[in-house]
């Protein structure tokens, strides 16, 4: 039996923690263990490779649209390039991490799966390890919906999409989320004929209805988005992929016949490979590791984050939590993590970026009488009109007796740059949109729609008349789904 003075399970945001521990002390003795390619979700099938593809997706789009503005261009895809460029690019990052891993004095480097065994000690690779603390940074997988045949008919996920080699002709996609939009935007932009199919009645349901219909509408121009509709079935008919769905209001049936199928239906835990319940470490009944407000699990000296505990599946969310848990696990403080204001970004055509709450959720939250929406759309802006942008814009809500922040959502080209000015104020300790209005904006800058949306401001039904007027909503339309 070896025995360590800390068990890190997965090489994540895990490793943001490895190197402080030994530089704080140089004789600590830790065991690092992953059954995958080290560099966790977000290098080595996440974050990273879906951004290497989806950048020369953004070009391709972007050349279109300069038709638009006079300029006009002839776009050649070399898909093969495309993705080996993406998988050398993030082979250089994981080879890195494996040399490290390998060769630090300080650290056992496990490159297999682990369980526990009882508490505070794991079998890995035919040995029995002990630790006198454990992070577990597991991550998450691609979950699979229950359809008929899917199985054996074969299917793409985000982890093996990567691995493609030649561009599909065409493809349908189950699930109307983040993964199926920033996808069907990469393969429709590389030429395969995409079609969605989400359960949801709202393409990209996390998101504001009038955000979700102005993506969908950008999409459509290039691939078919197919809402409230259940996959139930998927055969195979000599080489091609027959995939049925239902309607789930009419239960009416359509039958679509593609070369390739995928799925991106969300994410599920994995936790079920480490067998945490002979450790005595509780999850959800998901399967989600259960952490405290510290990220404690439910056993003393074992912490977990990122993916692991559930709660926002965000690679910046579990580098924050990896922050929390060192202060608190090493440095030996009480520090809550704090998510009143998680960002997030959508890289599809368009983009998207929000943080914080959503106009229901800030209804609910709060006095309706005081809550008050910014809103302004990129097209009235200098730079707007100069990128011939339609149909864009910035959603703000605010408290309005105090001016406090309580979200904001933005449709459009950069939202994910431009979102960061109000999460930087959101984090302040006034969190009011006074910091904005007082801050010089540069003229004429596309961040002069953020500092718009906060002068713009409309109770709610107000707001609604002006989506309307912006033909964003139907007269009359229920807005609060």
């Amino acid at each position: 039996m070896k025995d360590y003075d800390l068990v890190v399970i997965g090489t994540g945001s895990a490793m943001n923690l490895v190197e402080p521990v030994i530089q704080g002390n140089p004789d600590v003795k830790i065991a690092v263990v992953d059954k995958d390619e080290p560099g966790g979700i977000c290098l080595t099938r996440g974050c990273i490779p879906s951004k290497l593809l989806l950048y020369p997706a953004e070009l391709v789009r972007s050349a279109e649209e300069g038709r638009e503005l006079g300029v006009a261009a002839t776009v050649t895809v070399d898909f093969p390039f495309i993705m080996e460029r993406m998988r050398r690019l993030i082979g250089i990052d994981i080879d890195s991490i494996r040399d490290g891993l390998s060769t630090s004095p300080n650290i056992d480097y496990y490159h297999a799966p682990a369980e526990f065994v009882s508490p505070y000690t794991m079998a890995v690779a035919g040995e029995t390890i002990k630790g006198k603390m454990f992070f577990l940074c597991t991550g998450s997988r691609p979950s699979l919906p229950e359809v008929k045949g899917i199985e054996k008919t074969g299917y793409l996920d985000s982890d093996t999409v990567i691995r493609l080699e030649r561009l599909p002709a065409s493809i349908l996609i189950v699930g109307g989320g983040y993964i199926a939009a920033e996808y069907g935007h990469f393969l429709s932009a590389m030429g395969s004929k995409v079609t969605i199919v989400g359960r949801n009645p709202q393409f990209l349901p996390d998101e504001e209805p009038e955000v979700s219909k102005v993506v969908r509408k950008g999409l459509e121009r290039r691939l078919t988005i197919i809402t409230n509709t259940e996959v139930t079935e998927v055969s195979d008919h000599g080489g091609r992929k027959v995939v049925t769905g239902r309607d789930r209001s009419t239960g009416r049936t359509s039958t679509f016949e593609v070369e390739a199928l995928m799925v991106a239906s969300g994410r599920e835990p994995v936790s079920d490979i480490l067998h945490p319940e002979r450790a005595g470490i509780k999850t959800d009944e998901h399967g989600w590791i259960l952490v405290n407000e510290y990220m404690e699990t439910s056993q003393a000296n074992v912490w977990s984050f990122g993916d692991a505990d559930g709660k926002h599946l965000f690679k910046h969310v579990a580098n924050y939590e990896s922050q929390v848990v060192y202060e608190n696990a090493i440095l030996k403080q009480r520090v809550k993590a704090d998510y009143h204001a998680v960002p997030h970004a959508v890289f599809t055509y368009p983009e998207v970026a929000a943080v914080g709450m959503g106009e229901k959720e800030a209804l609910e939250a709060h006095d309706p009488e005081d809550v008050l929406i910014g809103f302004y759309q990129y097209g009235h802006t200098a730079k707007g009109e100069a990128m011939g942008a339609k149909d864009y814009f910035v959603k703000v809500i605010l408290e309005g007796s105090t001016m406090r922040i309580l979200g904001a959502h933005i449709v459009g080209p950069q939202a994910s740059i431009l979102i960061q000015e109000v999460v930087d104020v959101m984090y302040s300790r006034e969190q009011s949109a006074e910091i904005v209005n007082r801050a010089m904006h540069i003229h004429p800058a596309l961040s002069e729609v953020v500092e718009r949306a906060f002068t713009a401001l409309y109770p709610p039904a107000d707001y609604h008349h002006v989506l309307v007027h912006a033909g964003l909503e139907e007269d009359g339309e229920d807005h609060r789904h």
